[in-house]
């Protein structure tokens, strides 16, 4: 067992919505620091800086270098978000410090992996995504059956989003066969083709349950270590079962448990693989009494270092 990563952490807020089609999101920093994200953090022994809120670069034009027939809905916003959000992310990893951004819609993505990566690639190390959520997140702008962006941040960060002008087109890019996804239960049908074609790691919801979260794993971990990467973790509150975590627009019965959440973050830790850390489509309008916001909380208290011995017995 390795003993817990005590890299500084810096905290980034990403007050973006408009890349799920729902408002809400835009509140999910706050809640996450009224949850007390830094205070749990900062027990742990982590020294934590806040960045506060980011705000979006001014971008016009983009839609003209669409394909046709192309749909990324509220285009300009997100890749504001997505150019402010790979500056931060890349910056706060190149000062040695483990970014965690804090949003936000799914949409945040694009900028956060893409700052790692352009990071790991100046250290001449691989970059790995581990994507915990309900869906696969790989559409195009010319697949997508909806044209919100939230659901093409995998394909962005890969490629392969044809969302050309966002982010310069020799940036460093993931290769599909890095990015692991666990959880995976609501896939489109042409997304499901992609996914497959590019060679995406799929752990659906049978494979959670036949296999277990452990023996997934071990051989997620496995593959990072064997290739001395980094690796970013992306937690979409979806990834959990509504019953679980209700606080969020997307929802997709039959995700995984608390506990199954909390042991893959605790074999994170005990990796020591993990340089950054996206929280996402945390939506407070729709949670229960901040519900979804502290379970958040714990699972990153649990990729920091907290174990099972440690948790306090909680009222109701």
């Amino acid at each position: 067992m390795t003993e817990p990563n005590k890299t500084p952490v810096t905290l980034i807020g990403v007050p973006l919505e408009e890349g799920s089609g729902r408002r809400g999101c835009v509140m999910g920093p706050t809640a996450l620091r009224i949850a007390g994200v830094d205070r749990v953090l900062a027990e742990l022994g982590f020294r934590v800086s806040d960045a506060g809120d980011l705000k979006p670069e001014p971008v016009e034009g983009l839609e003209v270098g669409l394909p046709p027939q192309a749909q990324a809905k509220n285009l300009a916003i997100v890749a504001g978000f997505t150019r402010a959000l790979e500056a931060a992310t890349h910056a706060a990893a190149s000062a040695g410090q483990l970014p965690i951004l804090l949003g936000g819609d799914h949409a945040l993505s694009m900028g956060s992996v893409s700052g790692m990566a352009r990071h790991a690639s100046e250290r001449g190390r691989p970059l790995f995504v581990l994507w915990l959520d309900a869906h696969a997140d790989f559409n195009s702008s010319e697949t997508s059956p909806s044209g919100n962006m939230h659901g093409m941040p995998v394909a962005f960060f890969c490629g392969e989003a044809a969302l050309p002008g966002i982010l310069p087109d020799d940036r460093p890019l993931v290769d599909p066969r890095r990015v692991y996804q666990v959880g995976i239960r609501s896939v489109d049908a042409r997304e499901r083709e992609e996914v497959a074609e590019h060679g995406v790691n799929v752990y659906d919801m049978r494979a959670l349950d036949e296999m277990g979260a452990a023996a997934i794993m071990r051989e997620i971990l496995a593959a990072v270590e064997a290739e001395n990467g980094l690796l970013h973790v992306s937690l979409d509150v979806d990834f959990l079962d509504p019953e679980v975590a209700p606080g969020v627009g997307t929802t997709v019965p039959g995700g995984a448990t608390f506990r199954e959440a909390h042991l893959i973050m605790e074999m994170l830790c005990d990796s020591g693989l993990v340089s950054s850390l996206d929280l996402v489509e945390l939506n407070p309008f729709l949670d229960d009494r901040g519900k979804s916001a502290r379970i958040l909380v714990e699972l990153t208290a649990s990729l920091f270092g907290r174990r099972i011995f440690d948790r306090p017995t909680r009222s109701a």
